[in-house]
């Protein structure tokens, strides 16, 4: 079974769904030593195994896939009811129809067999716990099977499953904040604070997640951690799916700060403030319902350029990321973090 410990470089490309993580940049990282998640969220069973064919060709380098458990909270008609006028002005402006929600699963069941038939080296699951029976037959085909969590009562959860690893997840992660349910309001303790909560206690190989980009940060992170897992790191890379609007944000100077919100998804998380998250602060606690209801509105306010009504994704060091092929920035940060690391 593969593990982390195994790996030249001890960092990881983040399972960004939605575009960013794309089998070229998986395996661009994992051919300098490093490894990545192909991103599983958002595709059903034949696109993610379409992507895992991808990443093959690409690399003959272990790599790994994540996948979103289905969410069963309970949804609250009424508030979603509330929050979709809220955006009704909005949505007429950009000549869009905002959508009922509907269940969706996104084909689980069929990406866990796909996944037992045809195996990855790791599989970590975001959004939820699955249970042993879940977990064991992906274990039964040598898989490693990780739960992102983003506290030390999740990460006890975790262990009490019988997980392989963990990815802890801080505050400071862009992107969704990868908490159990929906519902749950995030654990605020920074991540290396939490990092030392879960490995005092906990006796599971651990990735560190959020925010990190800086050498300084990333060696504290190794200090702790088994691998690092970067996502903001690679928002600007060559081979990141990461779109045109997103990528000129990320290096305009009028964004200036990142906030937690549930505006565009229902769940939290981080992005660039933009006139989104500062006028939809009502958002339901709803996933992946409030998704949805935006979905149509994010893609025409894309199309038309406007990146104050799309989801800008960052972490909080979103202002050291570069433009550069994977390699190049992999390479060049594992030079700056390599001496930290070595002096400890």
């Amino acid at each position: 079974m593969f593990t982390f410990s195994s790996l030249d470089l001890p960092i990881i490309v983040a399972p960004m769904a939605g575009g960013p993580s794309t089998p070229e940049l998986v395996a661009a990282v994992a051919d300098v030593g490093g490894t990545g998640f192909v991103p599983a969220g958002y595709l059903d069973a034949t696109a993610m195994t379409d992507k895992i064919r991808a990443t093959r060709k690409l690399t003959d380098r272990p790599f790994g896939v994540n996948l979103f458990v289905p969410n069963d909270d309970e949804v609250d008609g009424t508030a979603l009811d509330a929050y979709r006028a809220t955006l009704q002005p909005v949505a007429d402006r950009f000549g869009v129809e905002l959508p009922q929600h509907r269940h969706d699963d996104e084909d689980f069941a069929a990406k866990i067999a796909a996944l037992q038939r045809d195996p990855v080296a790791f599989v970590s699951f975001t959004f939820g716990l699955p249970d042993r029976s879940v977990i064991e037959p992906l274990q039964s085909a040598a898989i490693a099977v990780g739960a992102t969590v983003t506290s030390l009562d999740e990460a006890r959860a975790a262990a009490a499953v019988g997980y392989d690893f963990l990815v802890v997840q801080g505050p400071e992660a862009g992107g969704h904040r990868g908490t159990h349910h929906a519902s749950t309001t995030p654990d605020d303790t920074p991540l290396l604070p939490l990092l030392a909560q879960v490995v005092a206690e906990i006796d599971l190989p651990v990735i560190a997640a959020g925010g990190l980009i800086e050498a300084p940060a990333i060696a504290d992170a190794l200090s702790l951690a088994d691998a690092v897992q970067l996502g903001t790191a690679y928002l600007l890379a060559t081979e990141a799916g990461t779109s045109a609007i997103h990528r000129a944000a990320l290096q305009d100077q009028r964004f200036t700060e990142t906030v937690t919100t549930r505006c565009f998804t229902g769940r939290p998380a981080r992005a660039l403030r933009n006139t989104f998250t500062t006028e939809f602060t009502d958002a339901p606690a709803a996933y992946p319902a409030v998704h949805q209801i935006t979905q149509p509105l994010r893609k025409a306010a894309a199309a038309a350029g406007d990146a104050h009504y799309v989801h800008l994704w960052a972490g909080t060091g979103w202002r050291a990321t570069v433009s550069a092929p994977a390699a190049d920035i992999t390479k060049a940060l594992w030079a700056r973090v390599a001496p930290l690391v070595s002096a400890d």
